[in-house]
């Protein structure tokens, strides 16, 4: 059984108990709408392929397939009992997709509204892998977000009934976790533009309408295929780098030896945490970072608490004598001071910031150990405006302001950053180094940090790629970030940037 994180858990179990609380029997519209996904999946799929759908609920989509065999996965326990009675010809299993664990391979593997749902969809397309082979073909549908109020109104009026919690993933969200989990997307659609039953009407507008207003249409269909050679294993580049799995564990400890592959050795890792009046935090970040690679080292960086946080880094690094921990107090101010203190004492063939606040998990950084592993990725950003947050994580104005951050870094550097806040930055000390060495055609002008790393990675041409995490509420002290004050100095640093990468 693959042992998942516990942030990963604790959400499936919350999605596991709301469907095993929910009616079997679902709505007449949401028997409509499954009938127009079963007529586009069996335009797609030919009658003799082997479909594999995660997700499957009661088995109202599997059982429209034409497919010859048909092999359903849930976690709910009770639709799968009623998927079972509805559809007796096909094969099903009790299963979270991010842990799925299936012998034999697939000729199509569908993941319909499922996506929304899942805890973690890096890591659910990546367990895919093993259930496929070079022809087989991975299709998704998820909802287009601009529907999300109509959904809301339904709700009211009883044409769909309550939801759990979910994300609204975009398209650009989702192309960039297919290629994160391994896979290469193929082709994308959008279709459905009446989702409910109107004699006469349905056809007209999802046959003939839906094709010309694609932007409008509620269901977007993503085909993709494997990345990966014959023959690598799940979360491996065919150069036979390896994989987000390899050399990590669940919980902090020395390094283990012979982390070796093939002759290889992995690449270590080291871990900046910036902390300043944050002393309630300080055992929990080494208790909860993870091991990753050929070994993990955390450098605690102070800076000039008015608590007790340096006697606390000091009592923590006294008591792990079995863990590499560094630490110091920044000579400067500010978290940009604190980070290039750390990478300067840092000794890891990767560097990784951490937030001492711990809202970014420390359960998620082999995800971006992962992609820097692989090559996937030369940056690795943080990306807290995928999932759902806790409700007290994040004020609105502050999601407002990220996401503004975020359509001008795109525009900024060319490549997609929804996310360019988040704290959580990662790259190879090799990068950075040339980042440093580039640093003064930008000039000594971020106090945070990001900013620099960012435009110093667009500078290079390094291949960012935004890792979408599961933002927590801070549970120790407040929060050193100034709204008001520190975005009117982001927007400025936006305006120095830009005069230097757009308009030069």
């Amino acid at each position: 059984m693959t042992a998942l994180p516990e942030i990963t858990r604790q959400h499936l179990d919350e999605i596991q108990g709301f469907y095993d609380a929910a009616p079997a029997a679902s709505r007449w519209a949401s028997r409509g709408y499954r009938r127009l996904l079963a007529h586009y999946y069996n335009l797609l799929i030919p009658a003799e392929a082997s479909v594999l759908e995660i997700g499957c609920g009661a088995g109202e989509l599997l059982g429209q397939l034409h497919a010859a065999r048909r092999v359903g996965v849930d976690l709910s326990p009770r639709q799968i009992e009623a998927a079972r009675a509805r559809v007796p010809g096909a094969e099903f299993h009790v299963q979270a997709g991010e842990a799925l664990e299936l012998a034999g391979t697939f000729d199509y593997i569908i993941v319909s509204d499922t996506l929304n749902l899942a805890a973690d969809v890096q890591a659910l397309f990546a367990r895919l892998l093993p259930c496929s082979h070079p022809g087989t073909r991975l299709a998704v549908n998820f909802q287009n977000s601009l529907w999300r109020p109509l959904f809301s109104l339904a709700e009211l009026v009883g044409l769909r009934g309550p939801q759990p919690r979910s994300s609204w993933l975009a398209s650009a969200d989702v192309v960039n976790l297919l290629h994160l989990g391994g896979w290469t997307p193929l082709a994308s659609q959008s279709r459905i533009l009446l989702p409910v039953p109107v004699p006469g009407l349905d056809l007209v507008f999802n046959r003939w309408l839906a094709p010309l207003l694609q932007w409008f249409c509620l269901t977007v269909f993503i085909v993709a295929r494997p990345s990966r050679l014959p023959g690598d294993r799940p979360g491996q580049t065919p150069a036979g780098q390896p994989s987000q799995n390899e050399g990590s564990a669940t919980g902090p400890g020395p390094a283990a030896a012979g982390n070796r592959e093939a002759g290889t050795v992995l690449p270590t890792v080291s871990v900046v945490i910036p902390a300043r009046n944050e002393a309630g935090n300080i055992e929990a970040a080494i208790r909860r970072t993870p091991q990753m690679g050929g070994g993990t080292e955390l450098i605690f960086v102070e800076g000039h608490s008015k608590d007790n946080t340096w006697a606390e880094i000091q009592r923590v690094a006294r008591e792990h004598p079995e863990l590499k921990i560094k630490i110091m107090q920044q000579p400067g101010k500010g978290k940009g001071d604190a980070v290039r203190c750390g990478f300067a004492a840092a000794t890891g063939d990767i560097l990784m910031i951490l937030d001492a606040d711990l809202t970014m998990p420390p359960e998620e950084l082999p995800k971006f150990y992962a992609i820097l592993a692989s090559g996937q990725a030369e940056f690795a950003n943080g990306c807290r405006l995928v999932y759902p947050m806790d409700d007290k994580a994040m004020q609105f104005l502050n999601l407002c302001a990220n996401k503004a951050f975020g359509i001008i870094f795109t525009w900024l550097l060319g490549q997609p950053v929804k996310d360019t806040l988040c704290g959580t930055k990662v790259l190879r000390r090799a990068h950075y180094d040339r980042v440093a060495a580039n640093r003064a055609y930008f000039g000594d002008f971020d106090p945070f940090g990001d900013f620099d790393l960012l435009f110093g990675a667009a500078r290079l041409n390094l291949k960012i790629a935004d890792v979408p995490i599961r933002y927590k509420e801070r549970t120790y002290g407040t929060t050193n970030i100034q709204r008001w004050k520190h975005g009117w100095l982001l927007l400025r640093m936006v305006l120095f940037a830009a005069r230097k990468l757009k308009f030069v």
